[in-house]
């Protein structure tokens, strides 16, 4: 048994571990997608491949990073082995995010993992930035890596670096990624490897279990102070409506919450199958998704390890656009899905007491590019207001937690002019308290490249609460275009292309 005060000790070590490694990765990281907003997420796991660590970084990639490293322990990692992967199939989310592992060890015997997954501006595929939003099959995304050595017995695969890179446009930004990608990983190891030092390997292994272990308490004792009973609630993903390309309706998603007791079961039976468009995830990014939104529901300080996953059951049909099986594309799902996932959770859980507008509940990934560069960016919007405050503006809603580009950088390293960043007054829906609201941001092309917008809540408006309006849809365009929330286009120096994020909605009746 650990004493209360060793085992905080020990979670918060175990946290700054995780932490380090994401600041290594962002300080010593080639592309501004990395170094400038932060696109990537460190943790550490057991043996076993249970999380016990992670940093405070981007939920959509750390829910998924447990099959990741379920799928290297199948490889049978040895000591000085690095594994690579981006296979959405085994351990991945979607091709552009790819996980590094390494396992931790002293002398012959792997006692823990570090894994840190980063965004990659482009890995491949038929459009640059490696996020078409025609695509229908996972290999017109790009390349797909499946859990594979890439360093053995601490022997760098050369071959197998060049094969990859040269999948890749923009090769000496994606090695320069890369680098940084293995070096936070080992130090993550390094440092871990300390902590067995002044614990010993049977010391950690315990303090592992009970970590992970003491979590699960708080949760369940969290979830028992939720009514029992049924909540259930349906959204939809705006689908693709351009003239130009074969038409897909708005797809629903469905979710049956049953709180019994300490359990959770998610049942999303209804979802709609999966189908030739990108908007499927595999069930890594929905357990992601799920595990997000009662984190932020139940507002705790419980650290976030395997103890969040133990209450929860998730019941997704095989097949279904949430549970999608090979070959289905997944560049969509796992940047949009996953919001509407989310948001889907926090609609549910508004009969059980739990009170809040739904946020911007979109990414707005904008993708520019050619075949020498890539330009990647998820944009801002308006929060949701709650029964306390007002909803944030312009700031990054659920899924995602990256910082935007500065325009200083943007401008240094892409052909590209900003014309416009500013916030969208008064997107925000009107309440008791207000939501927040979105951002505009437009851009100059100064070269010709390959445009590709991936979006939501451009038709449907976010919902306000409790009499609260809804926030503003949001805004893509063109020149003097309006275009659809999913498309993708080629534009020619000079275009300008531009984006109106959503505002949230507002929470009670407005004062008169």
């Amino acid at each position: 048994m650990i004493d209360p005060v060793r085992l905080s000790l020990l979670s918060h070590s175990l946290e700054h571990c995780a932490e380090q490694m994401g600041l290594a990765m962002i300080r010593s990281a080639y592309s501004p997608n990395i170094k400038e907003r932060h696109d990537c997420s460190a943790a550490l796991f057991t043996t076993d491949g249970r999380t016990v660590a992670q940093a405070e970084h981007i939920p959509v990639h750390l829910g998924a990073l447990p099959e990741a490293v379920q799928a290297v322990l199948q490889q049978h990692p040895a000591p000085g082995d690095i594994f690579i992967l981006n296979d959405p199939y085994a351990g991945g989310s979607h091709l552009p995010d790819i996980t590094i592992v390494a396992p931790i060890s002293h002398g012959d015997d792997v006692f823990a993992f570090s894994a840190i997954r980063a965004h990659y501006s482009d890995v491949g595929g038929m459009v640059p930035g490696s996020m078409p939003a025609y695509a229908q099959d996972i290999h017109q995304e790009g390349i797909v890596i499946p859990p594979v050595r890439l360093y053995t017995r601490n022997t760098l695969n050369k071959d197998l670096q060049n094969l990859l890179m040269a999948n890749m446009r923009g090769r000496e930004s994606r090695i320069g990624d890369l680098s940084a990608q293995i070096a936070a990983c080992l130090l993550g190891c390094e440092l871990v490897l300390e902590l067995s030092h002044r614990w010993s390997l049977s010391g950690l292994s315990e303090g592992f279990d009970a970590v992970i272990a003491h979590t699960e308490q708080m949760v369940r004792a969290a979830i028992t102070d939720l009514p029992d009973g049924c909540y259930r609630a349906e959204s939809m993903i705006e689908g693709i409506d351009d003239e130009l390309n074969d038409q897909i309706a708005d797809v629903p998603v469905r979710l049956a919450l049953h709180i019994d007791g300490n359990r959770v079961i998610l049942d999303f039976a209804g979802t709609a199958q999966a189908a030739n468009h990108n908007f499927n995830c595999p069930l890594a990014v929905t357990k992601a998704a799920c595990c997000f939104a009662f984190r932020a529901a139940l507002k705790m300080s419980a650290p976030a390890n395997e103890g969040w996953l133990r209450p929860f059951e998730i019941q997704a049909p095989i097949g279904s656009m949430i549970n999608a099986q090979y070959p289905s594309a997944v560049a969509v799902g796992n940047v949009e899905t996953s919001q509407r996932i989310a948001d889907l959770v926090f609609a549910a859980l508004f009969e059980a007491g739990i009170r809040r507008a739904e946020g911007q509940g979109t990414m707005n990934n904008l993708i520019i590019g050619s075949q020498d560069w890539s330009y990647y960016e998820t944009i801002g919007g308006g929060q949701g207001a709650s029964a306390r405050i007002e909803g944030a503006s312009g700031v990054h809603v659920g899924m995602t937690n990256t910082l935007n580009t500065p325009i200083e950088a943007l401008e240094l390293t892409y052909p590209l002019r900003v014309e416009r960043y500013e916030l969208a007054e008064k997107t925000g829906g009107n309440g008791f308290y207000r939501g927040g609201d979105g951002i505009i941001r437009q851009l100059r092309l100064l070269e010709p490249a390959t445009v590709s917008i991936l979006s939501d809540h451009r038709r449907i408006a976010p919902k306000g609460c409790d009499g609260g309006l809804p926030g503003t849809p949001g805004l893509n365009w063109h020149n003097d275009k309006i275009l659809p929330a999913k498309v993708t286009f080629h534009a020619e120096a000079g275009d300008v292309v531009g984006m109106q994020t959503p505002g949230g909605g507002g929470y009670g009746q407005p004062p008169d």
